[in-house]
């Protein structure tokens, strides 16, 4: 069988280690590879090996038990946590790797909600165990409380048949197993094949331990792999074909590389996807690769000739993912001195497009650059990037926090737009939609009152550009947005003439609508002595975060929490200078909450929506021949529709 499999842990945890012990067991490589030495197969760039930290997901390949596997070793830190989520999209398995001298940290957390999100089976290894001060007990009570209790415990060892343990635990899970084992009719096969079903629906994690480092554990995790992951890429084989993308890199010649994994189907050298031809198709091991006629349902290639797709895009019979759901809490303006503007520009266009989640954007009038980043070690790495890649030394200004702006009740928006020879008028009902669910669109408008084609254009304008809101023009959330009723002229409207309306619609109803400024915020997790417990929840209140009661160990406290990013983004320095290096602080992406400060914050940004001439809020309506504007507030009088 085909297998993709990636490994995923917080910083530090020993990722890279693992794989590296992976592959040289499987015999992929003559010797182990090294983090610390610069070594290391899968941390290849230049910037990974000076930096120690895995910065790109890289890729290998290996063979072991009968199976092939695809190996992508992800990044940990929460600095590069898109890169991360991007390659959730291919996996068939995830292995979370859990630190065995410091157990479940806050981003095994984060990552452990994406994969449940994604439905991807998971298996956790807990790794470093050949370390004095490893506690395996301790990570196992950790995975079970914080985690999931239906953990199935092969720590032990796994050579293809499971322990006593594990069979009773699978009978409590299933009631046919239960019924069998209690009539004495174990069967081994039928357990192990349960096991499987359950890992594939997310009801049952096989958990390991060992050591990446001495190699401890990993044969049982491998057999675990082979016995409790299967897939069906053989029958997918004659299927339509279907991809994912999920990076974009370029090669030291500068070509794009798009990496993609074949979900169904076949590709081949010279074939068309999307009207673009396929040149080469590369099977990497870390900066190397081999080159390939046709690659296959299951495997995990990079592509060159392809310019357009990005990560997140499918090919062929497979749609786009929706949007991910980390989002950058920073912004930044970029600075270049003397250099020329447009090159700039195009460098971090190019980067763009291998992290979408930088969301670049280009002023021409004040020739100003701003992108959105998740913190101060990523936007180091792209002052590197620039320099190394393009030739060109930038510096970026004061970082930002990146605020949002959804509603709290259902409003009706109105846009009408009708300068001479143009018509178009649309009524929009705006709703609250669920956390991190974006812009949606829906029709309640029958096709007798407007065609089907209106509507689908209509639907493509709302969904096609990032929206404004109208307290701070910070861009809008988790918004659904109905089409209650629009009108066409039969001779004068143009498909850019619904695109005006939906626009002006939508501004429209948000100028009447009650907004709701959002921040993004935190969860944290902060270690230290326990003489320092007081001082560290006193400035949690402080900075208008909440907190769960602390775990205290011996004189080890664990404070874990959340807080405005604003008012924590610097505190990670903050704490281990106060308790002078023995506390711990780390943070990651908890999502979008209302605003701390709302007040403050908007009257800071001094946003008027009516000034904001690219996206008005007022509509075009026309009279003596000529078009002519009206308020927002007086569009509701003048509306054709009733």
């Amino acid at each position: 069988m085909k297998k993709t499999i990636g490994i995923l842990a917080h910083v530090d945890a020993g990722k890279t280690t693992l794989a590296e012990g992976l592959l040289h067991l499987a015999g992929a490589t003559r010797r182990r590879g090294g983090v610390e030495e610069g070594t290391s197969l899968l941390d290849c760039d230049a910037i990974e090996r000076a930096r120690g930290i895995t910065v790109f997901s890289g890729q290998a390949h290996f063979s072991f038990g009968g199976d092939e596997y695809a190996l992508i070793d992800t990044p940990g830190h929460a600095d590069f946590a898109a890169e991360m989520e991007r390659a959730l999209s291919v996996l068939d398995g995830a292995v979370l790797l859990v630190d065995g001298t410091e157990g479940v940290q806050g981003h095994t957390q984060l990552i452990w909600r994406l994969l449940r999100q994604r439905g991807v089976p998971t298996f956790f290894f807990v790794g470093k165990c050949d370390r004095e001060e490893a506690d395996l007990p301790a990570a196992l009570a950790q995975l079970r409380a914080r985690l999931s209790p239906r953990l199935l415990d092969l720590s032990g060892g796994f050579a293809g048949e499971l322990p006593a343990a594990a069979v009773e635990s699978l009978a409590e899970w299933d009631d046919e197993l239960l019924e069998r084992y209690l009539d004495g009719g174990y069967d081994p096969a039928l357990w192990l094949r349960r096991a499987a079903q359950l890992a594939a629906r997310g009801e049952l994690f096989p958990v390991f331990a060992g050591s990446g480092l001495t190699g401890q554990g990993l044969e049982g995790l491998l057999a675990g792999l082979g016995a409790l992951l299967p897939t069906d890429y053989e029958e997918r084989r004659e299927a339509p074909f279907a991809a994912r993308v999920f990076g974009v890199r370029r090669d030291p010649g500068g070509g794009r590389v798009t990496f993609l994994k074949i979900l169904s189907g076949s590709l081949e050298v010279k074939g068309e996807v999307g009207g673009e031809k396929v040149n080469e198709i590369r099977f990497y091991e870390g900066e190397r690769y081999t080159q390939a006629p046709r690659a296959l349902a299951g495997e995990v290639c990079g592509v060159t000739g392809l310019r357009r797709p990005l990560p997140g895009g499918g090919l062929g019979a497979v749609g786009d993912l929706p949007a991910p759901a980390l989002q950058p809490v920073l912004q930044v303006s970029a600075c270049w001195g003397e250099q020329p503007p447009g090159q700039v520009r195009d460098a971090f266009l190019a980067l763009q497009e291998e992290d979408p989640a930088l969301e670049v954007r280009w002023d021409e009038t004040l020739r100003d650059l701003q992108l959105r980043v998740m913190g101060e070690i990523q936007l180091e790495v792209l002052q590197e990037l620039m320099e190394r890649r393009f030739g060109l030394g930038v510096a970026f200004g004061p970082a930002q926090i990146c605020y949002r702006e959804t509603i709290a009740a259902p409003a009706v928006g109105i846009g009408h737009f009708e300068p001479l020879r143009h018509y178009a008028e649309v009524w929009l009902r705006l709703e609250p939609g669920a956390p991190g669910s974006g812009v949606t669109f829906a029709s309640e408008c029958s096709t007798d009152a407007l065609a089907h084609n209106w509507q689908s254009l209509i639907e493509t304008h709302v969904l096609e550009k990032e929206h404004r809101g109208v307290l701070t023009g910070a861009p809008l959330c988790d918004v659904r947005v109905v089409l209650l009723k629009g009108r066409a002229h039969l001779k004068h409207t143009e498909g850019g003439d619904f695109r005006q309306a939906v626009y002006r619609a939508i501004r429209q109803g948000l100028c009447g609508a009650k907004s709701v400024l959002l921040e993004p915020w935190y969860d944290f997790t902060a270690t230290l002595h326990a003489d320092q417990l007081g001082r560290v929840l006193a400035d949690i209140q402080r900075l208008q975060g909440s907190f769960s009661p602390p775990e205290i160990a011996g004189d080890t406290a664990v404070v874990s929490g959340s807080g405005p990013v604003a008012t924590f983004l610097h505190y990670a320095a903050e704490l281990p200078a106060f308790t002078h290096g023995r506390g711990h602080f780390s943070a990651v992406y908890g999502g979008y909450r209302p605003c701390h400060n709302a007040d403050e914050v908007v009257a800071a940004a001094g946003y008027d929506p009516e000034r904001d001439l690219e996206n008005p809020p007022g509509s075009v309506f026309c009279a003596r021949g000529a078009g002519y504007p009206v308020r927002w507030c007086d569009v509701p009088d003048m509306a054709h529709l009733k």
